[in-house]
């Protein structure tokens, strides 16, 4: 069975639009992707810092990648799919996305060094986001960062190809919102058939 690694970063629960967008798509996925969930908002993820950022470089320091504090990154590593639903956020997406990008970004599990350079050691051969957006924001916005900002993720970690889904416009004032979400859904669950 194929395995589907759901990052959850809706941190408005089930009043968040963007869980909506997620909801239509797993309910489209084919019945040959087993899902794990990983909910941001129930993990004991934090910044990289003091004695917590101590403990993780002496533990790659001694070449301890089994140790359970990289379960998180083990189980990237070796998905098949990667779908990260997270909602536009101060020209982004939350910090508790982020957050948990740097506690998977570990040396021997997701990524290497080499004589080249770095080597993205990641399974998956996708990557879907999933997201809601307030404003619109055409393809290259520099006020939309989420997306490049995963595109140098996907490359760092080896994944490949990254599709983002959006609902653009929905706080416009004239727009529909429940027209533009279900245009959306309706891309989410078309993708999702496809793979």
């Amino acid at each position: 069975m194929k395995q589907a690694l759901y990052i959850d970063c809706c941190i408005r629960g089930e009043a968040s639009r963007t869980r909506k967008l997620a909801e239509a798509f797993f309910a489209a996925l084919p019945e040959a992707w087993q899902v794990t969930t990983v909910n941001l908002m129930k993990e004991d993820f934090r910044p990289l810092s003091g004695e917590f950022f101590e403990r993780r470089e002496t533990l790659l320091k001694s070449g301890k990648t089994d140790d359970p504090r990289f379960d998180r990154a083990r189980e990237l590593a070796a998905a098949d799919l990667i779908v990260i639903a997270a909602p536009f956020w101060d020209m982004s997406f939350p910090a508790l996305l982020k957050v948990y990008i740097e506690n998977v970004s570990v040396e021997g599990i997701t990524f290497r060094s080499t004589a080249e350079g770095l080597k993205g050691l990641c399974a998956a051969e996708r990557c879907v986001f999933l997201t809601t957006r307030g404003g619109a924001y055409p393809a290259g916005d520099p006020l939309e960062q989420a997306v490049p900002y995963l595109r140098a993720i996907q490359m760092f970690f080896g994944i490949g190809d990254l599709t983002c889904v959006a609902a653009d416009g929905l706080d416009l004032d004239g727009a529909d919102p429940e027209a533009l979400l279900a245009n959306a859904c309706a891309e989410a669950t078309a993708l999702a058939r496809t793979l």
